[in-house]
């Protein structure tokens, strides 16, 4: 009898572990889906701006649109998927995006800029509403010691899809018969369709229920009195500004006759390697971080950005090209550090300290427009100080995390 229900019971738990594994996979096209079409930003950018004859500060106001859904709608998405569950939210947050790709054909019908910045946020505000939903249950989903690795491997599906969205907008959008607004029609409704589509499927099947996680612990103050924490959310702000301001201003760079001289096809393809070498980095650091300290190799990955930056800034041809292109390899794994840095040892805090650190992403929505500004005014290739400065406050949080950390009040 005690044979049969260990079986019974090893049997439920194998069903459990293939609900799980099934629940990752169709989770990680979310992931997928969400880098695409964030990182589609930097074609369409040049695009708009050559089309609606932009200064580059008013073409920044894509990425301010976009990321200002972070700060906007995070609140409104926490308590949705809070009120229908995590399944629920990410259909809503599936048809949202949706709408907001569908949006882009009457847009570029009636040729309105700023049509066309609505349609960014909403479709941005489809994808904050994914990740509201999609991260606290892809560390759900299994045991705590495993849900750092879950969370890695479902980022690298995004480091995909931003790697891949360059090449495919580059030649279906910059490398089409008719370079104007009307180009992005077709593909943002191809990327709608499928995103309906995902949705019917996130609505049929059956994921796994799981419970909120509980963190215990007995925290001192608010989330206000951790010093990791208010010092990480303003790096996160300057990381996430820094990384989107620099994938803005590429094909734009790599089109000017001093840097490479690319036509906007060509130098749309070359963004990928920006974002792959993101990718690859990820890879590496997950690797390197097993021997050394996090903050150490936070900090030797935002001097070597720096470097780099400072590299291109006082060159020109190839030597200009692939510095900036290199910054995306330093980049990879400045999130998730300053990430796991902030929130350390907050405890029940936690959660509030998770959502400041997403309202945070709104950096993505301003560096860019100062940079544009810069650009504006002292050039293009000058105006990489501006993201060089964020990686200047990057690497003074990471030479004192470890200090912040000690000095935390918690028990």
């Amino acid at each position: 009898m005690m044979d049969n229900n260990n079986i019974s019971a090893k049997r439920a738990n194998t069903e459990g572990q293939q609900d799980y594994r099934f629940a990752f996979a169709i989770m990680t096209l979310l992931f997928f889906f969400w880098g695409f079409i964030t990182v589609l930003n930097d074609i369409l950018i040049p695009l708009l701006k050559d089309s609606f004859d932009l200064s580059y500060t008013q073409a920044m106001l894509v990425q301010f649109c976009f990321f200002s859904a972070y700060l906007i709608v995070s609140p409104f998405a926490s308590k949705l998927v809070g009120k229908v569950g995590y399944q629920k939210g990410i259909v809503f947050g599936l048809l949202t995006a949706a709408v907001g790709c569908f949006l882009f054909y009457p847009s570029a019908s009636v040729g309105e800029y700023e049509l066309f910045l609505f349609s960014f946020f909403i479709l941005a505000s489809g994808i904050t509403i994914l990740q509201v939903a999609a991260n606290p249950y892809v560390i759900a989903m299994g045991p705590q010691y495993t849900a750092s690795s879950r969370l890695n491997l479902a980022q690298a599906l995004n480091s995909m899809g931003t790697t891949v969205a360059p090449i495919i907008g580059a030649a279906l959008i910059l490398g089409a018969t008719t370079t104007d607004a009307s180009s992005v029609q077709g593909p943002y409704l191809i990327i709608g369709v499928l995103l309906v589509f995902v949705a019917i499927i996130f609505f049929f099947i059956k994921l796994p229920a799981l419970a909120d996680m509980q963190i215990s612990g007995t925290p001192i103050g608010s989330v206000w009195d951790h010093k990791s924490l208010v010092f990480g959310v303003l790096a996160i702000f300057l990381y996430v500004g820094g990384e989107v301001s620099i994938g803005s201003f590429l094909v734009s760079y790599f089109s000017e006759n001093s840097i490479a001289g690319l036509s906007s096809a060509e130098a749309g393809a070359m963004v990928a390697y920006y974002w792959g070498a993101a990718m690859i980095g990820r890879f590496v650091g997950a690797a390197m971080m097993r021997v050394v300290s996090d903050t150490k190799y936070l900090a030797v990955n935002a001097v070597i950005a720096i470097v780099m930056i400072i590299v291109s800034i006082n060159t020109t041809g190839d030597v200009a090209m692939w510095s900036i292109v290199s910054v995306g390899f330093f980049n990879s794994i400045m999130f998730p550090t300053i990430f796991a840095l902030a929130i350390r040892g907050l405890g029940p805090l936690t959660t509030k300290g998770s959502g400041l650190i997403c309202q945070a992403i709104v950096g993505g929505a301003l560096i860019p427009v100062i940079q544009g500004i810069a650009a504006d005014n002292i050039g293009i290739q000058m105006s990489f100080l501006v993201p060089m400065i964020c990686y200047i406050y990057i690497c003074w949080y990471a030479l004192n995390g470890d200090r912040f950390i000690a000095d935390t009040g918690y028990r």
